[in-house]
């Protein structure tokens, strides 16, 4: 049995019952059967709890679905989810409108209007792209719809994937400024050891990652029908909590308790302070294109000093990327020690390398006078 320390906290789950907006992630199994194919008294049964939480427009609520390529197996003739990239596509293309239909259809009921918004990671970690997300959730909600964000299965590839919905729930979450994100499964809660196993319990809260450091947790589990699992909810819980936002990761059988602030689920407490929103999508998000190997002055000057990099402090470029892509910034033992937003292709930079920008606009022009990564498009992700 694993044994984590007692966490108790002195706003508890206050915060919960009087968010405003709020990010509801449910994963495939919650939805589906194991064979595929959307359970209509599920979804139901997950509307009715969602609607009547944000009845008389106190609560907004952007709901993160998974479930689109799980519906889609059954109409395809699939037993079960595949493994190659392109029918994981074509489940997903025939899943998604099937999915939001349902969504559609049950809502309606009460009067309240759905809209699609399907992301990828390119889609996000981009400056322009990035806005353009924030202004279409924001809208949304301010227009009264309920936002359904789903990962673009259907066009996405395996280099600019989130990989599964719970990272993107947390990201969702910090991008549309929520005050709660709620992780929904069909286990109701973090547990000390195997869940099925005597003596273990359920952890009630968690005060930062100290606190579950010695706990076992699963992978996804035996449906079949999804990716995550314990391990991403888990993650997804710490990068919301480390943007300050708390997360409470429960059963979705228990989402209307969860969503009240009464003692159900894992109970996650924001750990850090909200950032720049394309930060956080920099560091969890982005597929790096290429990286740049740094001199230790470099090194220094970026982790320590969060300075820009500069052209002088370049020894290697990798990859084939252009200007405004995401690449990873390495010291010279290959450890990647921040991600930033390149100003520079990938070709333009050798014969910058070592050089001042001062020395490189007198003799290319001012347009060189400039950071190859400025501090603003940088995240270090090894202080």
């Amino acid at each position: 049995m694993y044994v984590t320390r007692a966490v108790t906290g002195a706003r508890g789950r206050t915060d919960v019952a009087g968010a405003h907006r709020v990010v509801v992630k449910v994963g495939s199994s919650s939805l589906t059967t194991a064979s595929g194919g959307l359970d209509a008294d599920r979804v139901d049964a997950l509307v009715d709890v969602l609607a009547k939480s944000r009845s008389g427009g106190e609560r907004e609520i952007v709901l993160v679905s998974s479930g689109a390529i799980a519906a889609g197996l059954a109409p395809l003739g699939l037993r079960r989810r595949p493994k190659d990239l392109a029918r994981q596509q074509a489940a997903a293309s025939v899943g998604q409108g099937l999915l939001v239909a349902r969504y559609t259809a049950s809502f309606a009921r009460y009067g309240v209007r759905v809209g699609q918004v399907l992301l990828t990671t390119d889609d996000t970690s981009r400056r322009a792209h990035h806005r353009n997300a924030s202004r279409t959730l924001d809208k949304l909600l301010a227009m009264g719809a309920l936002p359904v964000v789903n990962e673009n299965d259907t066009v996405a590839t395996d280099e600019i994937r989130f990989g599964d919905n719970d990272r993107l729930a947390a990201l969702v979450a910090h991008l549309v400024r929520a005050d709660l994100l709620v992780l929904l499964s069909d286990v109701d809660g973090l547990y000390d050891g195997d869940p099925a196993a005597p003596g273990t319990a359920r952890i009630a809260e968690v005060a930062g990652p100290a606190d579950i450091e010695h706990v076992k947790i699963g992978s996804a589990g035996k449906a079949g029908v999804g990716t995550g699992g314990m391990v991403t909810k888990v993650e997804a819980a710490r990068i919301a909590a480390a943007a300050g936002i708390p997360v409470v990761l429960t059963s979705a059988s228990q989402a209307a308790d969860a969503l009240a602030g009464r003692d159900t689920g894992t109970y996650f407490h924001p750990t850090g302070r909200r950032s720049a929103d394309r930060l956080l999508w920099l560091q969890h998000a982005s597929a790096p294109r290429g990286s740049l190997t740094l001199d230790d002055g470099a090194v220094r000057a970026v982790v320590e000093g969060r300075k820009s990099l500069l052209p002088a402090g370049i020894a290697a470029v990798e990859g084939e990327f252009i200007a405004g892509d995401p690449v990873e910034l390495r010291d010279t033992a290959g450890r990647a020690v921040a991600r930033g937003l390149v100003n520079f292709d990938a070709k333009e930079l050798p014969r910058l390398f070592g050089r001042s920008t001062r020395e490189l606009a007198r003799e290319l022009g001012p347009a060189y006078e400039r950071e190859v990564v400025h501090r603003d498009d940088l995240v270090v992700l090894h202080p």
